[in-house]
């Protein structure tokens, strides 16, 4: 039973491990993106915000537009 539970265990890990190595080249080949977009011209901190708001429910999204809108406001920001 112990070397049937190691042996999972080892499994376990050497799939976290190959998972984490993946994230970590999926995180270069993002970075490389925005890279390429700021050598074209873009903003990439704008580019992340846009993302980051397409990852938004839609709803939620209109709510934090409307709520940052007061805050502008008041703020004389516009």
């Amino acid at each position: 039973m112990a070397e049937a539970t190691d042996d999972r265990l080892r499994l376990l890990i050497e799939r976290i491990e190959r998972l984490e190595e993946e994230k970590k080249g999926i995180g270069d080949d993002i970075r490389d993106i925005y890279g390429e977009a700021k050598a074209v011209g873009y903003d990439p901190k704008i580019i992340r915000q846009v993302v980051r708001l397409r990852k938004m429910d839609p709803n939620d999204r209109s709510e934090m537009e409307m709520v940052l809108d007061t805050y502008k406001a008041a703020l004389g920001l516009g």
